[in-house]
Protein backbone atom coordinates (compact mmCIF):
# COMPACT_ATOMS: atom_id res chain seq x y z
CA UNK A 1 0.00 0.00 0.00
CA UNK A 2 3.13 2.63 0.87
CA UNK A 3 4.27 1.86 -2.74
CA UNK A 4 1.16 2.31 -4.35
CA UNK A 5 0.39 6.11 -2.21
CA UNK A 6 4.22 6.84 -2.86
CA UNK A 7 3.98 6.22 -6.79
CA UNK A 8 0.68 8.04 -6.95
CA UNK A 9 2.11 10.88 -5.06
CA UNK A 10 5.03 11.32 -7.54
CA UNK A 11 2.86 11.29 -10.22
CA UNK A 12 0.73 14.06 -8.71
CA UNK A 13 3.91 16.40 -7.87
CA UNK A 14 5.17 14.72 -11.48
CA UNK A 15 2.15 15.86 -14.03
CA UNK A 16 1.40 19.86 -14.26
CA UNK A 17 -1.17 21.73 -17.09
CA UNK A 18 -1.22 24.32 -18.79
CA UNK A 19 -4.27 26.84 -18.12
CA UNK A 20 -7.02 25.96 -20.55
CA UNK A 21 -10.62 26.50 -20.73
CA UNK A 22 -13.21 23.12 -20.94
CA UNK A 23 -16.36 23.05 -22.70
CA UNK A 24 -17.77 20.01 -21.51
CA UNK A 25 -20.11 17.81 -24.70
CA UNK A 26 -21.26 14.79 -25.17
CA UNK A 27 -24.95 14.60 -23.59
CA UNK A 28 -26.36 14.21 -27.18
CA UNK A 29 -25.11 10.96 -27.83
CA UNK A 30 -25.82 9.99 -24.34
CA UNK A 31 -29.79 11.41 -24.55
CA UNK A 32 -29.94 9.72 -28.27
CA UNK A 33 -28.11 5.73 -27.30
CA UNK A 34 -30.12 2.65 -27.16
CA UNK A 35 -28.04 1.35 -24.92
CA UNK A 36 -29.36 1.20 -20.97
CA UNK A 37 -27.01 3.62 -19.10
CA UNK A 38 -27.05 4.16 -14.58
CA UNK A 39 -25.77 5.57 -11.91
CA UNK A 40 -25.24 3.22 -9.00
CA UNK A 41 -24.08 3.56 -5.39
CA UNK A 42 -21.28 2.13 -4.15
CA UNK A 43 -20.49 1.34 -0.46
CA UNK A 44 -17.22 1.15 0.95
CA UNK A 45 -17.14 1.61 4.78
CA UNK A 46 -18.24 4.97 5.70
CA UNK A 47 -18.73 6.43 2.18
CA UNK A 48 -21.28 6.03 -0.90
CA UNK A 49 -19.12 6.05 -4.22
CA UNK A 50 -21.64 7.40 -7.48
CA UNK A 51 -20.56 5.59 -10.74
CA UNK A 52 -21.75 5.38 -13.90
CA UNK A 53 -22.91 2.33 -15.94
CA UNK A 54 -23.41 1.63 -19.79
CA UNK A 55 -24.73 -1.99 -20.74
CA UNK A 56 -23.89 -3.33 -24.00
CA UNK A 57 -27.14 -5.05 -25.74
CA UNK A 58 -25.94 -8.35 -26.14
CA UNK A 59 -27.24 -11.69 -25.83
CA UNK A 60 -23.94 -12.87 -23.45
CA UNK A 61 -22.31 -11.53 -20.83
CA UNK A 62 -19.51 -9.06 -21.51
CA UNK A 63 -16.27 -8.23 -19.71
CA UNK A 64 -16.31 -5.00 -17.63
CA UNK A 65 -13.97 -1.82 -18.37
CA UNK A 66 -13.14 0.43 -15.56
CA UNK A 67 -13.11 3.83 -16.55
CA UNK A 68 -10.68 7.04 -14.44
CA UNK A 69 -11.49 9.73 -15.58
CA UNK A 70 -9.39 13.24 -16.75
CA UNK A 71 -9.15 16.22 -14.02
CA UNK A 72 -11.98 17.95 -15.43
CA UNK A 73 -14.19 15.10 -13.51
CA UNK A 74 -17.13 12.68 -14.31
CA UNK A 75 -17.91 15.09 -17.29
CA UNK A 76 -20.51 14.47 -19.87
CA UNK A 77 -17.80 13.61 -22.57
CA UNK A 78 -16.57 10.65 -20.21
CA UNK A 79 -19.84 9.13 -20.12
CA UNK A 80 -20.31 9.59 -23.89
CA UNK A 81 -17.12 7.56 -24.13
CA UNK A 82 -18.80 4.96 -21.58
CA UNK A 83 -21.61 4.30 -24.08
CA UNK A 84 -19.32 4.44 -26.88
CA UNK A 85 -17.29 1.86 -25.03
CA UNK A 86 -20.46 -0.13 -24.55
CA UNK A 87 -21.37 0.07 -28.58
CA UNK A 88 -18.60 -2.12 -29.05
CA UNK A 89 -19.90 -5.11 -26.38
CA UNK A 90 -17.96 -4.33 -22.95
CA UNK A 91 -19.47 -2.98 -19.86
CA UNK A 92 -18.36 0.29 -18.54
CA UNK A 93 -18.20 2.02 -15.16
CA UNK A 94 -17.11 5.03 -14.39
CA UNK A 95 -16.49 5.77 -10.70
CA UNK A 96 -16.81 9.75 -9.42
CA UNK A 97 -13.62 10.79 -7.80
CA UNK A 98 -14.69 14.19 -6.89
CA UNK A 99 -17.83 13.89 -5.92
CA UNK A 100 -19.69 15.27 -8.50
CA UNK A 101 -17.31 18.09 -9.09
CA UNK A 102 -17.19 19.31 -12.91
CA UNK A 103 -14.58 22.11 -13.88
CA UNK A 104 -14.32 24.12 -17.16
CA UNK A 105 -10.65 25.44 -16.14
CA UNK A 106 -7.19 23.38 -15.43
CA UNK A 107 -6.46 25.36 -12.29
CA UNK A 108 -9.63 24.24 -10.80
CA UNK A 109 -9.67 21.07 -11.87
CA UNK A 110 -5.92 20.07 -10.72
CA UNK A 111 -6.76 21.63 -7.14
CA UNK A 112 -9.81 19.39 -6.90
CA UNK A 113 -7.79 15.85 -8.42
CA UNK A 114 -4.42 16.97 -6.35
CA UNK A 115 -6.62 17.14 -2.70
CA UNK A 116 -7.13 13.45 -3.41
CA UNK A 117 -5.32 11.36 -1.47
CA UNK A 118 -3.64 8.40 -3.38
CA UNK A 119 -5.35 6.55 -0.41
CA UNK A 120 -8.90 7.44 -1.44
CA UNK A 121 -7.83 7.25 -4.89
CA UNK A 122 -7.43 3.44 -4.42
CA UNK A 123 -10.29 2.75 -2.81
CA UNK A 124 -12.43 4.28 -4.96
CA UNK A 125 -10.58 1.77 -7.54
CA UNK A 126 -10.69 -1.21 -5.02
CA UNK A 127 -14.16 -0.54 -4.41
CA UNK A 128 -15.50 -0.22 -7.84
CA UNK A 129 -13.38 -3.52 -8.94
CA UNK A 130 -15.44 -5.16 -6.47
CA UNK A 131 -18.56 -4.10 -7.38
CA UNK A 132 -17.71 -4.75 -11.11
CA UNK A 133 -16.94 -8.32 -10.62
CA UNK A 134 -19.71 -9.15 -7.80
CA UNK A 135 -22.65 -7.10 -8.17
CA UNK A 136 -22.82 -6.55 -12.00
CA UNK A 137 -25.06 -10.30 -12.80
CA UNK A 138 -24.31 -9.49 -16.63
CA UNK A 139 -20.80 -8.90 -16.47
CA UNK A 140 -18.28 -12.11 -17.55
CA UNK A 141 -16.14 -11.74 -14.32
CA UNK A 142 -13.05 -10.48 -17.04
CA UNK A 143 -12.09 -6.61 -15.90
CA UNK A 144 -9.62 -4.25 -17.79
CA UNK A 145 -9.06 -0.62 -16.49
CA UNK A 146 -8.47 2.56 -18.83
CA UNK A 147 -7.70 5.69 -18.04
CA UNK A 148 -7.15 9.37 -19.01
CA UNK A 149 -4.61 12.33 -18.52
CA UNK A 150 -3.13 11.73 -14.72
CA UNK A 151 -6.10 8.92 -14.67
CA UNK A 152 -4.10 7.01 -17.43
CA UNK A 153 -0.82 7.27 -15.05
CA UNK A 154 -3.57 5.62 -12.43
CA UNK A 155 -4.39 2.99 -14.56
CA UNK A 156 -0.84 1.44 -15.37
CA UNK A 157 0.14 2.36 -11.45
CA UNK A 158 -3.23 0.25 -10.60
CA UNK A 159 -2.16 -2.64 -12.79
CA UNK A 160 0.30 -3.32 -9.95
CA UNK A 161 -1.96 -3.37 -7.27
CA UNK A 162 -5.18 -5.75 -8.79
CA UNK A 163 -3.95 -8.68 -10.26
CA UNK A 164 -7.62 -9.37 -11.23
CA UNK A 165 -7.09 -6.87 -14.54
CA UNK A 166 -6.98 -8.58 -17.28
CA UNK A 167 -5.97 -5.59 -19.44
CA UNK A 168 -4.80 -2.10 -18.86
CA UNK A 169 -5.25 1.06 -21.79
CA UNK A 170 -3.54 4.07 -20.13
CA UNK A 171 -4.40 7.39 -22.61
CA UNK A 172 -1.06 10.04 -22.51
CA UNK A 173 -0.60 9.01 -19.08
CA UNK A 174 2.96 9.23 -16.82
CA UNK A 175 3.90 5.45 -17.40
CA UNK A 176 5.02 3.62 -14.37
CA UNK A 177 8.72 3.52 -13.50
CA UNK A 178 8.88 1.52 -10.16
CA UNK A 179 10.61 -1.83 -10.40
CA UNK A 180 9.01 -3.52 -7.47
CA UNK A 181 5.55 -2.52 -8.54
CA UNK A 182 6.11 -3.55 -12.57
CA UNK A 183 6.88 -7.14 -11.02
CA UNK A 184 3.48 -6.75 -9.96
CA UNK A 185 1.70 -6.42 -13.07
CA UNK A 186 -0.03 -9.76 -14.17
CA UNK A 187 -1.77 -8.17 -17.31
CA UNK A 188 -0.60 -6.47 -20.31
CA UNK A 189 0.00 -2.83 -20.62
CA UNK A 190 -1.35 -0.92 -23.79
CA UNK A 191 -0.28 2.83 -24.32
CA UNK A 192 -1.82 5.58 -26.10
CA UNK A 193 0.22 8.80 -26.40
CA UNK A 194 0.43 12.08 -28.43
CA UNK A 195 3.48 12.91 -30.15
CA UNK A 196 3.14 16.21 -29.07
CA UNK A 197 3.55 15.70 -25.37
CA UNK A 198 6.91 15.21 -24.32
CA UNK A 199 6.21 15.72 -20.42
CA UNK A 200 4.30 12.45 -20.44
CA UNK A 201 6.34 10.50 -23.75
CA UNK A 202 9.81 11.08 -21.59
CA UNK A 203 8.33 8.62 -18.92
CA UNK A 204 7.63 5.81 -21.94
CA UNK A 205 11.48 4.58 -22.09
CA UNK A 206 11.97 3.81 -18.76
CA UNK A 207 9.29 2.41 -18.58
CA UNK A 208 9.54 -0.15 -21.59
CA UNK A 209 13.29 -1.19 -20.28
CA UNK A 210 11.69 -2.04 -16.77
CA UNK A 211 8.83 -4.17 -18.13
CA UNK A 212 10.80 -6.13 -20.79
CA UNK A 213 13.13 -6.75 -17.84
CA UNK A 214 10.26 -7.89 -16.39
CA UNK A 215 8.71 -10.03 -18.83
CA UNK A 216 5.74 -7.95 -19.10
CA UNK A 217 3.86 -6.83 -22.20
CA UNK A 218 3.81 -3.04 -22.38
CA UNK A 219 2.94 -1.67 -25.85
CA UNK A 220 3.13 2.15 -26.62
CA UNK A 221 1.80 3.37 -29.67
CA UNK A 222 2.45 7.76 -30.05
CA UNK A 223 0.16 8.93 -32.63
CA UNK A 224 1.66 11.32 -35.06
CA UNK A 225 0.64 15.30 -34.60
CA UNK A 226 -1.15 14.82 -31.50
CA UNK A 227 -1.74 16.54 -28.62
CA UNK A 228 -2.10 15.72 -24.64
CA UNK A 229 -5.79 15.05 -24.90
CA UNK A 230 -6.33 13.93 -27.85
CA UNK A 231 -9.00 11.38 -26.79
CA UNK A 232 -11.68 14.38 -26.32
CA UNK A 233 -9.72 17.13 -28.39
CA UNK A 234 -9.96 14.98 -30.85
CA UNK A 235 -14.10 13.92 -31.16
CA UNK A 236 -15.71 15.63 -34.15
CA UNK A 237 -18.29 16.99 -31.91
CA UNK A 238 -15.86 19.00 -29.61
CA UNK A 239 -16.90 22.61 -29.63
CA UNK A 240 -13.00 23.22 -28.94
CA UNK A 241 -11.75 20.46 -31.95
CA UNK A 242 -8.61 20.18 -32.52
CA UNK A 243 -8.01 18.61 -36.28
CA UNK A 244 -4.60 17.52 -35.93
CA UNK A 245 -6.07 15.52 -32.74
CA UNK A 246 -9.15 13.84 -35.11
CA UNK A 247 -6.91 11.82 -37.14
CA UNK A 248 -5.30 10.77 -33.77
CA UNK A 249 -8.52 10.14 -32.33
CA UNK A 250 -9.83 7.71 -35.18
CA UNK A 251 -6.23 5.55 -35.21
CA UNK A 252 -6.79 5.13 -31.20
CA UNK A 253 -10.17 3.97 -31.42
CA UNK A 254 -9.44 1.54 -34.40
CA UNK A 255 -6.88 -0.04 -32.37
CA UNK A 256 -8.61 0.15 -29.13
CA UNK A 257 -11.87 -1.94 -30.20
CA UNK A 258 -9.49 -4.14 -31.74
CA UNK A 259 -8.26 -4.54 -28.41
CA UNK A 260 -11.62 -4.65 -26.40
CA UNK A 261 -12.09 -7.84 -28.70
CA UNK A 262 -9.56 -10.13 -26.68
CA UNK A 263 -11.67 -9.40 -23.34
CA UNK A 264 -13.99 -12.20 -22.86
Amino acid sequence: MKRFISGLALCFIAQSFIAQEYKDFGKDRLNHSPRHAEWVDIKSGDRTIKAFVVYPERKDKAPVVLVIQEIFGLTDWLRSLCDELAENGVIAIAPDFLNGQKFEDADGAVKAVSALTAEQIKTVLDATSDYALTKIPAGSGSLAVCGFCRGGGWAFDYASANPNLKAVYSFYGSALDDRAKIAKIACPVYGFYGENDERVNATIPKAEELMKAAGKKYEPVIYKGAGHGFMRSGEKNNPNFRGADGKACDEAWARWKALLKQLR
